[in-house]
């Protein structure tokens, strides 16, 4: 018999009324978001391995599943950067997190590593440096629309025609939508400096097949913040879950919080 999750599944309404699932772990700190990729979703073992630390430390925690994933609402074709990370910023502020009394740590994992720049960049310019405790980006793939595309399928999305894509990790196609990439279009970050003075940890895998290492050199570049390392692991995949993995990444996450 599988033992319920703890903390249990909740959900809230979005900012456009959709039902966001997500779990909620109160504790001391900083509030740990880990933000998942793309289709993924916080049932993920890096996920739950963050939430499984910050229980046994008696840390706070939130885990969530987009619009159009995991047990959210909505449909994936309607997702957008700018939609989800609405919603994790109402999630965030439902918390009571991302002020200087109570900081949040972001990590990203792939898409999430996008995702995650976006609302620490929002962050930082509304509320100010203080509430942001550091990022993680695990394989971090900020701008993939521009260098993980095809020209054709660019061309394609622009024309306002899906494409799908073999997808490696399950018998389902990946689905790329025009509304996703024309939001995406707008919200590219590695042409510009980015204003995020957080301490920063970059882990990636030198095997990685779907996100090139080569994209957290340039992630380190655009970061205005000084405290800024990279680890890369030469024999790691896109997924960095194995237990080597997650411990580095627990590891990571320990030196942040101090």
């Amino acid at each position: 018999m599988t033992e319920p999750l703890n903390p249990p599944v909740s959900r809230s309404p979005g900012p456009d009324g959709t039902s966001i699932a997500h779990r909620r772990l109160d504790g001391e700190g900083p509030l740990i978001v880990f933000l998942p990729g793309y289709m993924s979703d916080m049932k993920g073992s890096k996920a739950t391995a963050v939430m499984e630390w910050a229980k046994a430390g008696g840390r706070s925690c939130l885990l969530l599943d987009y619009s159009g994933c995991g047990a959210s609402a909505g449909r994936f074709a309607d997702g957008t950067l700018s939609k989800w990370q609405a919603e994790v910023m109402q999630l965030i502020d439902e918390a009571g997190a991302a002020t200087a009394d109570r900081p949040v740590l972001l990590i990203g994992s792939s898409m999430g590593g996008w995702l995650m720049l976006l609302i620490a960049r929002e962050i930082a310019e509304t509320r100010g440096d203080a509430a942001l405790a550091g990022l993680i980006g695990i394989a971090a793939a900020p701008d993939f629309t521009v260098w993980g595309f095809e020209d054709a399928q660019r061309a394609q999305l622009a024309a306002g025609k899906p494409f799908y894509e073999n997808n490696p990790y399950g018998p389902e196609p990946t689905p790329y939508h025009p509304g996703f990439f024309a939001d995406a279009e707008a919200r590219l970050v590695l042409e510009e400096t980015l204003p995020i003075h957080a301490p920063v940890r970059l882990l990636h895998g030198q095997n990685d097949a779907d996100v090139p290492w080569e994209t957290a050199l340039r992630l380190a570049h655009s970061l205005e913040s000084e405290n800024v390392r990279m680890c890369l692991v030469k024999d790691g995949d896109h997924r960095l879950s194995r237990d080597q993995d997650i411990a580095m990444l627990l590891t990571a996450l320990a030196e942040l919080l101090g």
